[in-house]
């Protein structure tokens, strides 16, 4: 910044948000028995040989894709690679979108994996996109599990009665709902792995 000209505090007002939406993120009995009872679900899928498959738009994409590398790689202790993988490979997409229209880039490629057993999340800030619905669609048709992990009301995801299970934390805007949806995939990973290799906890 030029000399002797004040820095500006405004910016400190993303802290304080995304602290006030932690905060109730904290008080929310709800999303918090999601928090705490999900982690159990996907190590009894993984256990079983299933898979765990996850798609998002943007930036949600991005946290499925750190989420599938916590699984395949480690999260905190070495152990076993993890069956996981998220919907980001540029010629699939771009090749489907091209094809068929972006609408079915990730039911198309549900149909294509997906086993009955496995798991699809889906990461969606609004829950509106309409290839994330179909991507859920797909995924109940070939009996697969479906979690959400939403923001705002939920959106057609929510009113649709689609998801199996849901978790929608707080935030008015996507980032702050993203960060949050990136907390909770975290502490996925450690649930995950304190279920099933406890002797590294």
């Amino acid at each position: 910044m030029p000399p002797g000209q004040p820095p500006d505090r405004s910016i400190l007002s993303s802290l304080r948000d995304a602290r006030a939406a932690l905060d109730a993120l904290w008080v929310d009995q709800a999303a918090l028995d999601k928090l705490t009872s999900i982690p159990a679900l996907l190590a009894e899928r993984l256990s079983g040989g299933r898979k765990i498959m996850l798609c998002g738009n943007g930036g949600s994409a991005c946290d499925a894709m750190h989420f599938a590398e916590e699984l395949t790689g480690r999260f905190r202790k070495d152990r076993p690679p993890l069956a996981a993988i998220a919907c980001t490979d540029v010629g699939h997409i771009s090749c489907t979108a091209n094809d068929y229209g972006y609408d079915v880039v990730f039911s198309r490629w549900v149909q294509a994996l997906g086993q009955a057993g496995d798991v699809l999340i889906v990461l969606s800030s609004s829950g509106d996109s309409t290839n994330i619905v179909r991507a859920v669609e797909a995924a109940r048709d070939r009996k697969m599990t479906t979690i959400g992990l939403l923001g705002k009301d939920g959106g057609k995801l929510t009113s649709l009665g689609l998801l199996e299970h849901t978790m929608i934390v707080p935030g008015k805007t996507s980032d702050r709902i993203q960060e949050l949806h990136m907390l909770v995939l975290h502490a996925w990973a450690e649930g995950i792995e304190k279920v099933m290799f406890p002797q590294n906890w």
